[in-house]
């Protein structure tokens, strides 16, 4: 087998022990190198931040640092690492880091705000780096703008006994694919790679007209105890899965166990290959036909079988997949077969998906597990996890596998929420919501297990944190009306899911017709915005069972438990989130009118436009302004302010302006209108300090139109009010009851009607007792954690 077909054997971890601790290392660094270095990678007038992979005994570190870098050097061999620190124990701008960068995070530095590298260098290293493609396309992701990565490795006429650290002129070209700037530089039989600008997309691409043989295949789908999916570079310049024809009278399943010996020395049964789906679809004038098949469990080394048609096999972390270069088109379409979206803009085909079972798939890195833990202790510090249950589904539940588009990080980010469909305009209509806002969310539904549970709005994660809560006899059908998300649900939940989640294509305002017990659901989840509470959801919980919901009042979104007593839901807590909106039936269209050539927009967002007749005129005058007296320190909290005005204001709206608008100084601002007249809220800071909660601001109300001086002092009575009788009483008594309900049969309090309710808040000092405010006081607030 030449060197250019042949897999690099990487060193095993002990071996590189072994090489440092007998006095080894590797060439020096040369004056031409470090020329270049200085030339290319210049550091920034600011400072620069320099990563060195693979630092050996620290060399190319110091000589970084001799450049003007701040380095963070790594090796997974300690022994290098303890003759590094030692040969070069006077050298401050070097952080030594024992870590494999294949597995292991990236070392952050505590308050830089320029976070990622200038300058990335992996000198007589790469070739020891078995996915080095994909760890290539995480560095990538570290760069800053302007960043290089410098590969310095040995050109393949190095002599032959120590050929197993070069590379050829192939895998040289490979490095170099999905970087916008490339320079290469020969000298002294070294090769000299600086990449710039990494391709933030992947390439989906054909080749030629399927062979007669190779009109029905099919394609392995396999990862590894990391859960990283097998790839492999051909000779045909992409990026394909295993995969080949299904000779005469063998199954798929059969022939994806084949093909996968054949091309890469792993062996697998073939019980535990798992027809995910067929796929049909015209390439030239041939219809081809592949099962997708996902195979559990494998055995064996991997290995460079067939060199006549692949340079090289690699394991990629799923999200670098969206980032690979280019990728052959129905691997991409088996890719998102199994994990659906997670290679963007993948041609269309149809698929004819198959019914059985299989799953969940084991595999995930060590540094899944710390992040999860570290996720959960910060939920739990936030008092968004208070019930052992909760807090053990957070621990258990793989996070990440339900979002395989995104790193690690990014997955336990405690505090976002991250998208995971959008409309082709860029907004979002599907997401994974912030870990705290679903546990606290999770802990209203007071779960216990055996539990029955439905859930509007599917995406897998937040169904199994419910099913974990609810137990092996408990059942959680989660409905949507997107066959994209439902599928994505059910391919998720099949590789990391429990087995106890029916995901179901309907209008979740209808709940599941079919699926509900015959006592109703224990429980009832909304996990979109709802600017109304449909029927179905409250005939389909049980009495006295709990549905939470993300109520949307007045274009304020609170999630809201509701217990159920009778026809008449009552509710318990408030939390300040957001959501996606709602797209079924119920969806509401908010009614808008644009004013001042553009520069306001006028939002109903309780459904019922009002009259702007006369507004462009008052718009064009002068301003009224009136000081409604209420001071109000920096880090003041009034959200319940913005819900109050919303619910107790007649001709309440929202008012949406440009930055920098001349007409109104508030770009969201609560507002109402009426006789041609407009009056809106904002605040004005009228004393400074150090520090936030040293500055004083006051609520003002600003009005235009002859009826504006009147408007302003209803909106100023408003605040007054909330001030004195709500602000230290928190949320108001809700109950929400059928529409229809006669004005006779609703308790006191102030109205909002909807197509399918009447609400009624009950604020504190307006007739009845107020809810307490929760146990973790302000935290509930959480005014900066939004959810898309």
């Amino acid at each position: 087998m030449s060197r250019s077909r042949a897999m690099i054997a990487v060193p095993r971890k002990q071996e590189w022990q072994d090489h440092y601790a007998e006095g080894k290392g590797f060439r020096q660094v040369g004056e031409v190198e470090r020329a270049l270095l200085a030339e290319y990678t210049p550091v920034p007038d600011d400072g620069g931040r320099a990563l060195d992979v693979g630092c050996g005994t620290g060399e190319l570190a110091v000589t970084l640092t001799e450049l003007g870098y701040t380095v963070d050097a790594v090796d997974y061999a300690e022994e290098a690492l303890i003759r590094a620190r030692s040969d070069h124990a006077g050298v401050s701008a070097v952080r030594w880091w024992c870590l494999d960068i294949e597995r292991d995070p990236l070392p952050e530095v505590a308050g830089d705000e320029k976070c990622g590298f200038d300058l990335i260098t992996l000198r007589l290293s790469i070739a020891f780096i078995s996915s080095r493609t994909a760890v290539l396309r995480s560095l990538g992701a570290q760069l800053r703008p302007g960043g290089a990565i410098v590969i310095i490795t040995p050109l393949n006429s190095t002599p032959a006994e120590r050929r197993n650290i070069a590379l050829d002129e192939d895998e040289l070209d490979l490095l170099a694919e999905g970087f916008g700037d490339v320079s290469r530089f020969d000298v002294e039989g070294l090769a000299v790679l600086v990449l710039r600008a990494p391709a933030g997309e992947v390439l989906v691409v054909e080749r030629g007209r399927p062979a007669p043989q190779a009109v029905f295949g099919a394609s392995a789908v396999v990862t590894d105890t990391e859960g990283r999916v097998l790839l492999g570079r051909s000779t045909r310049g992409m990026w394909e899965l295993p995969a080949g024809g299904v000779e005469s009278g063998e199954s798929a399943q059969a022939a994806a166990v084949r093909e996968l010996a054949e091309e890469t020395g792993l062996t697998a049964k073939v019980a535990d290959a798992h027809v995910v789906t067929i796929l049909h679809d015209d390439r030239e004038d041939v219809r081809r036909i592949a099962a997708v098949v996902r195979i559990t469990s494998w055995t064996g080394q991997l290995d460079l079988r067939e060199p006549s048609k692949f340079l090289r096999w690699e394991w990629f972390p799923h999200h670098t997949l969206a980032s690979l270069g280019r990728l052959f088109a129905p691997s991409a379409l088996a890719l998102n077969e199994v994990w659906p979206g997670v290679v963007p803009r993948a041609p269309e085909a149809r698929s004819y998906p198959c019914a059985a079972p299989y799953g969940p798939v084991s595999g995930e890195p060590a540094e899944a597990v710390r992040l999860r833990e570290q996720m959960t202790a910060s939920v739990i510090r936030g008092g968004w996890a208070p019930s052992p249950r909760v807090q053990a589904a957070l621990r258990a539940v793989p996070r990440h596998r339900f979002l395989p588009e995104v790193p690690l990080a990014t997955a336990y980010d405690d505090e976002i929420a991250v998208a995971t469909v959008r409309e082709d305009s860029g907004a979002v209509v599907s997401s994974v919501s912030a870990p705290w806002l679903q546990a606290d969310m999770a802990e209203q539904l007071r779960l216990e297990p055996g539990m029955q549970v439905l859930e509007v709005g599917s995406g897998g994660y937040n169904a199994e944190l419910l099913a974990h809560i609810v137990g092996d006899r408990g059942r959680v059908v989660s409905v949507d009306l997107d066959p994209f998300v439902v599928r994505r649900a059910e391919r998720l939940c099949a590789e990391a899911g429990s087995g106890r989640i029916t995901a179901v294509l309907g209008d979740g305002s209808l709940g599941a017709p079919g699926h509900v017990p015959p006592s109703g659901f224990d429980a009832v989840i909304i996990t979109h915005t709802a600017t109304d509470v449909a029927p179905a959801w409250r005939e389909q919980l049980a009495e006295g069972g709990r549905l939470v919901v993300p109520l949307d009042v007045g274009g304020y979104t609170r999630s809201i438990p509701l217990v159920r007593r009778g026809d008449v839901l009552h509710a318990e807590h408030w939390t300040y989130c957001g959501f996606v909106r709602d797209r079924g039936a119920a969806a509401r269209t908010v009614p808008t009118a644009v004013l001042a050539g553009g520069e306001v927009t006028v939002r109903w967002e309780l459904g019922t436009a009002g009259d702007t007749t006369g507004l462009e005129e008052a718009l064009a005058g002068e301003r009224y302004e009136l000081g409604t007296g209420l001071v109000v320190a920096g880090q003041f909290n009034f959200e319940t302010l913005q819900l109050f005005a919303a619910t107790t204001l007649e001709g309440f709206c929202r008012l949406s302006v440009p930055a920098g608008s001349e007409v109104v100084a508030q770009r969201d601002a609560a507002a109402i209108v009426a006789d041609g007249s407009l009056a809106y809220l904002t605040h004005i800071k009228i004393s400074d300090g150090p520090e936030p909660a040293d500055w004083r601001s006051e609520f003002f109300i600003h009005a235009y139109g002859p009826a504006g001086p009147e408007l302003a002092e209803r909106f100023a009575s408003c605040v007054r009010t909330w001030d004195r009788e709500v602000r230290e009483s928190w949320y108001p008594a809700l109950s929400i009851h059928p529409a229809g309900t006669p004005d006779d049969q609703l308790p006191p309090g102030d109205r909002v009607d909807t197509p399918a309710c009447r609400m009624v808040f009950d604020w504190p000092g307006r007739g009845r007792v107020p809810l307490p405010a929760p146990a973790h006081g302000p935290a509930v607030a959480a005014s900066g954690r939004v959810a898309p």
